[in-house]
């Protein structure tokens, strides 16, 4: 038998860095692969990649994850994050890596129960399916409690040595980080798609024609939102950071600035009409008057 190969999604967190140092203890060769997209950034998968000494490869989910705001056929979680329908698009991409590149299986840190919805049994199931790769993608903490994939039934992975994790507890990972020697500053990524805060934003802004974008889509992370008119946005920087956020992504988008002192930034994402109301709202946050 030659080299076993394994390709991993992998966020960054406890669970991805324990699930892919179990496997590379068979002596499995391991690859991690952290998407990102305006909703979620591949920082922590790079660093946690880089602290294990495994290869890393970064892959843009932008559109497909556009698509499926659009459109979740699995519906969406509490707030508008379609979990179902991203993780299983995530397997099918690896999936096709894989396929293409000679990689044995594909696996994640996911654990059963950990996250009621997206995470209980049947989820992982329907997700495995949705993918068209469930027969060789693994979940190594959670692998004993699920059904036996290929690459355990053929032997490449030692099933006996895979865990049976579950539930929202991470002390039996955190003793194994322990263990490893690895540290971790979170339990996982984030997603903007569960912040109810930002999705109540990106809920206005897919609600006008045109203006749900990705670029649009990270604008409004920053600074105060309003509804200017019934097709267009502002935004108003509160603070240095939300003037440098606001500043470092607008491309084609009307700004205003303050010429003769410090003040907020202002970005008019739609109709240019709308300008003097923008600047109504920036002189006021300045402290100007009209």
């Amino acid at each position: 038998m030659g080299v076993i190969r394994a390709l991993g999604a992998f966020s960054g967190g406890l669970d991805g860095m324990i699930s892919a140092l179990l496997l590379e203890s068979q002596g499995i060769e391991v690859e991690l692969v952290t998407f990102k997209s305006p909703f979620f950034s591949s920082e922590s998968g790079y660093r946690g990649a880089k602290q294990l000494g495994l290869r890393w490869r970064e892959i843009d989910y932008t559109a497909e994850i556009i698509a499926l705001l659009k459109n979740p056929p699995s519906g969406f979680g509490k707030n508008l994050n379609p979990c179902i329908d991203c993780h299983a698009g995530m397997f099918r991409i690896l999936g096709g890596i894989a396929a293409v590149e000679g990689y044995d299986f594909i696996f994640s840190g996911e654990v059963a129960g950990q996250r009621p919805m997206s995470q209980n049994k049947n989820s992982l199931n329907r997700v495995a399916r949705l993918s068209g790769y469930q027969e060789v993608l693994l979940r190594p903490l959670s692998a004993k409690l699920l059904g036996i994939t290929e690459p355990e039934r053929t032997g490449l992975v030692d099933r006996e040595k895979l865990l049976s994790l579950s539930g929202r507890s991470r002390k039996p990972q955190m003793k194994l980080a322990e263990e490893y020697g690895i540290r971790y500053t979170n339990p996982g990524g984030g997603c903007l798609l569960t912040d109810p805060n930002y999705c109540g934003r990106l809920s206005i802004l897919m609600e006008i024609p045109g203006l749900f974008t990705a670029v649009n889509a990270r604008l409004i992370k920053y600074g105060r939102m309003f509804r200017l008119s019934e097709d267009t946005i502002g935004l108003v920087g509160r603070d240095e950071r939300d003037n440098a956020g606001l500043e470092s992504l607008v491309k084609d988008e009307i700004t205003f600035v303050l010429e003769d002192r410090p003040g907020p930034t202002g970005v008019l994402i739609g109709d240019s009409e709308m300008l003097p109301e923008l600047i109504a709202h920036v002189k006021f946050y300045a402290g100007v008057g009209s």
